[in-house]
């Protein structure tokens, strides 16, 4: 039977599902399956026994995982187990059959409100269910379908005389269609909110018990998820409250109603937080239901999609710029009407750029755009949300422009977009570059670990400029899915320095405020929860005690500090939290759409003003709407199908893995990089080491991304290739020109394939089959090669596997850039970039032997720009930085085609040796000569 016990060979401890969700669809095709494979026998005579017990053990698994489902639930289940002991076969695999059909592709949602009333699961008649074959037609009009979740202890006719109240007072006219689905419970209402991705609204009834008596361990899981304690459970407090809380933190984003029969004294003032209204007893259920549809029709609504949708539909005379406005330009030209024809009447008629007439303007806004920014602050759990319309890469600019000023240090991550570089240079600030660590079997790094940032921070206090010190500035995640956790990092940073600003550059990250498991790693999660930390009335004792403990500690001892998990005096640290998210890398918008979310407990009264002005230095004054628009409707998508799409693409994801991992042919050349791969052991106390192994199958990820100092992202399938014996970059192309796959992460030896709400098993399967054709393909060569031609390649296949380039850290800055007193790292990188510009203060020197003969002649060679090479996609050398002896070999064994900031036909530009003598003043620049640009192959990562 399928998930009951472990495949002929494997371990008991095999786990062959990784999303429960998948296992629950398999059950029912299984069934189906086993329904016609009884029907075939018994026609043709033969035995039915084998079959028939195992259709009694498929009904026994779905026994268990329907009860956390309306449809097909429970009461389909015992439909099928009465026709099935009645003997009614054909009855029980028609509607079988019904159900599956119904199940895939989400058919089920098109019902409407009289088929999900009238459904006849409750009658066990074979004429009845055969009657029931037909799939709903979905004539009229379309509306959202969502389940409504019930806690009460009640008995299966109160269960169904509950469901029926509610179904009873449903209209025609509602805006959108629901079923309810009964539990009795805590674990269980915590098991169907992220078993069942189709909940939206929960109503908490009474008391009830906590336990649930399921043994499913894929379902056990969703429990351990919520990180309920025995105490607590145990406690003589409200299982409501509790059930409220733990139901707002795995799924903030649904609608928590409560019915109780407690005093208003006992109630009144204490559900708030966690309950959107309350009941009593037996009061109204169409005020309910209409409650239910208001909290569901205020995520629905978008305010600024719909005012320029509303907008569009005017008949409108337009007398100011944009000749293409209405597609006017378009309609009337003889030779364009092709862009017209390919983009559709709907963009040109929402092309505009008034600010009135219900619309509204980003700079200023003050209606729909300013409701949208705030519906999109609490879809993120951020204090305030603006919407960027040129990137993530503007959006950096606008922050730290607003945070920072000439003078100011910022601690920043080494493998920091090339943005956050331009940032600092606009802004005057000294960056501290601090390393992550290297990888260096696949040519990529990680993260910067927690002890090297407290290690500058103490290197800073040391020499007298922690006062300087304002930004902290890391990736999150990474690239390649290493993921920090922001609130470890915030706390014991903000132990050495209470003031200390925070931004996490999350633009690969904006996704995971839909997962409960990747929400608390989120930068505005983190720092709400260390902000009600910091405010908790036993807080300060908590310190106290910490500090009494860590006193007897050396304190002049560095380890003390290093090697000790800290914590901020409560009475002097502030939460100050800056994120940058990419919408339209992994969520739904158009190119370009990004937001900024904020959770700056000093925002108003400090950076409120620069903020303002920095976001108008940036930002058009002709954003696009189109962009905006598709803002509003991601922030819709997030809040009501978020946490859905998120868990599907995971389940994808581990798909992926679990097809290479079992394919002889492909694990032959491909093999997906795990967690112990990109994560140090010293990070990795949870012991966790893999996704999936085909030995053990799946392993929980949940102690590892609570515990670890680093986490990995299941979503970045990260594939070693090198014993294809082609680098990275020539098997991008290869996929790409010859298959139509684009990915756009590469290291010398590794693809990423980024896997997203967008991705489906029709993509993953066609991948999978691109992947098997060119191990054939390989196969076949190899074993037709010449002794020559074997030779080569195994050189190549050596030289991706066995010899890799060095991956240098940062050098330092030349002490005409350093800054005076104790050398911390910092430098002047602004007055380096515009030396860098006066073409008397540079020159090119080539890396065909120039550079190492002036160095080993003793000549500190110097950048006088950037230099980009991608991948890795972060500048190598920024312009005052020394010249290492292992950057220039880094340099030299790059193999990839793009090099921002370097021309092979000049070389790279260094600053002259006259110039680095330092002077009172930094001259008026001039425009130094450049080589011809040359476009990138490919859009770099943003």
């Amino acid at each position: 039977m399928i998930g009951t016990a472990p495949p002929a060979g494997r371990p008991e401890t095999f786990q062959p599902y990784y999303d429960a969700s998948q296992f629950r669809l398999d059950t029912w095709h299984e069934l189906k399956q086993l329904s016609a494979q009884r029907e075939r026998r018994e026609r043709a005579g033969r035995d039915t026994a084998e079959v028939q017990a195992k259709i009694a053990a498929c009904l026994g698994v779905l026994d268990e995982v329907e009860r956390y489902f309306a449809f097909p639930g429970p009461r389909a289940v015992r439909q099928l187990r009465t026709l099935f002991k009645k003997g009614l076969y054909i009855a029980q695999a028609r509607q079988t059959e019904r159900v599956v059909r119904l199940l895939v592709g989400d058919l089920y949602r098109r019902r409407e409100v009289g088929e999900i009333f009238h459904e006849d699961f409750d009658s066990a008649d074979a004429t009845s269910a055969a009657s029931t074959d037909a799939v709903p037609s979905g004539q009229g009009r379309q509306r959202p379908y969502f389940e409504v979740l019930v806690v009460d202890e009640v008995g299966d006719e109160q269960a169904h005389d509950i469901r029926r109240r509610m179904l009873n007072v449903r209209r025609d006219a509602d805006e959108s269609v629901y079923d309810v689905v009964v539990v009795t419970n805590l674990e269980d209402a915590i098991i169907a909110a992220l078993f069942n991705r189709n909940i939206q609204s929960v109503v908490v009834r009474y008391s009830f018990p906590h336990a649930s008596g399921t043994r499913l361990p894929l379902l056990r899981r969703y429990v351990a998820l919520a990180g309920l304690d025995r105490a607590t459970l145990d406690s003589d407090g409200s299982p409501s409250a509790t059930l409220g809380a733990a139901l707002q933190a795995l799924r903030p984003e649904i609608d928590l109603f409560l019915v109780t029969d407690d005093p208003v004294r006992n109630v009144a003032g204490h559900t708030g937080r966690s309950f959107r209204r309350v009941f009593y007893t037996e009061e109204d259920y169409l005020e309910l239901h209409l409650s239910i549809l208001q909290g569901i029709q205020e995520r629905f609504r978008t305010e600024f999609f719909d005012a320029l949708r509303d907008y569009s539909h005017r008949p409108t005379g337009v007398f100011h710029a944009m000749p293409i406005s209405r597609g006017k330009s378009i309609m009337k030209s003889h030779w364009i009407r092709d862009l017209g024809a390919f983009y559709g009447d709907n963009l040109f008629l929402a092309e505009t750029s008034a600010t009135s007439g219900g619309l509204d303007s980003l700079l200023q806004p003050h209606g729909p755009l300013k409701v949208a920014q705030e519906k999109a602050a609490r879809a993120f759990g951020a204090r305030e949300t603006f919407f960027v319309t040129n990137g993530t890469s503007t959006a950096n600019k606008i922050v730290m422009q607003a945070l920072m000023s000439p003078g100011d240090i910022a601690m920043v991550s080494r493998d920091c977009h090339k943005s956050h570089h331009y940032a600092l240079v606009l802004a005057g600030a000294m960056p501290l570059y601090m390393d992550p660590y290297p990888l260096q079997t696949y040519t990529m790094y990680g993260a910067v670990p927690l002890r090297e940032i407290k290690r500058h921070l103490l290197e800073l206090r040391a020499a007298g400029k922690l006062h300087l010190v304002r930004v902290l500035l890391m990736t999150n995640c990474t690239f390649d899915g290493v993921v920090y956790d922001p609130e470890r990092v915030m706390r014991e940073v903000l132990a050495i320095h209470p003031e200390m600003i925070f931004v996490w550059d999350e633009a690969w990250f904006a996704f995971a405020r839909c997962s409960p498991m990747y929400r608390r790693r989120t930068a505005m999660a983190a720092a709400e929860r260390l902000r009600h930390e910091l405010a908790a009335p036993d807080a300060q004792a908590t310190y106290q005690a910490w500090k009494q403990g860590f006193d007897r500690h050396d304190d002049a001892d560095p380890a003390t500090w290093l090697d000790q998990p800290l914590r901020p005096d409560p009475a002097q640290a502030r939460v100050r939290v800056y994120a940058t998210q990419s919408t339209h890398k992994t969520l739904t918008s158009l190119r370009q759409g990004s937001m900024i979310h904020i959770s700056d407990q000093d925002y108003g009264r400090l950076v409120h003003d620069a903020f303002a002005e920095a976001y108008m230095t940036h930002t058009s004054t002709s954003p696009n709407y189109q962009i905006l628009a598709s803002l509003d409707v991601g922030r819709r998508q997030v809040e009501l199908e978020g946490f859905e799409l998120v868990e599907q693409s995971v389940s994808l994801a581990m798909i992926l893995r679990e097809r290479v991992e079992e394919s002889p042919e492909l694990s032959r050349y491909f093999q997906v990089l795990k967690a112990r791969d990109l994560v140090p052991a010293e990070f990795r106390p949870s012991g966790f080491e893999e996704f999936y192994s085909a030995k053990t199958g799946y392993a929980s990820m949940n102690e590892a991304w609570c515990a670890d100092e680093f986490a990995i992202d299941p979503t970045r399938v990260t594939i070693h290739v090198g014993q294809t014996g082609m680098d990275g970059d020539t098997l991008r192309n290869l996929l790409m020109d010859r298959f139509d796959i684009q990915i756009n992460k590469t290291s010398r030896n590794t693809l990423l394939f980024m896997l997203h709400i967008g991705t489906t098993r029709g993509a993953i399967a066609y991948l999978l089959e691109v992947l098997t054709k060119i191990a054939r393909e390989l196969d076949e060569t190899r074993a037709g090669a010449s002794v020559l031609e074997r030779s080569i390649d195994d050189g190549q296949v050596a030289a991706l596997t066995k010899q890799q380039p060095p991956l240098p850290n940062f050098s330092r800055f030349h002490r005409r850039f350093a800054t005076p007193g104790a050398d911390t790292g910092e430098g002047d990188l602004r007055a380096a970039y515009f030396l860098g510009r006066a073409e008397s203060s540079c020159e090119f020197l080539r890396l065909d032997g120039s550079i190492q003969a002036v160095m080993q002649a003793g000549r500190e060679v110097v950048s006088a720009g950037f230099v980009t090479p991608y991948p890795p996609g972060f500048p190598v050398l920024v312009p005052g930085q020394v010249i290492s002896a292992e950057i220039l070999a880094y340099l030299r064994a790059l193999d990839v085609k793009e090099i921002h900031g370097y021309a092979p036909e000049f070389g790279l530009r260094v600053f002259r040796e006259a110039v680095l003598t330092p002077r009172p003043h930094v001259p008026t620049p001039e425009v130094v000569a450049r080589p011809p640009r040359v476009a990138p192959t490919a859009d770099p990562p943003t």
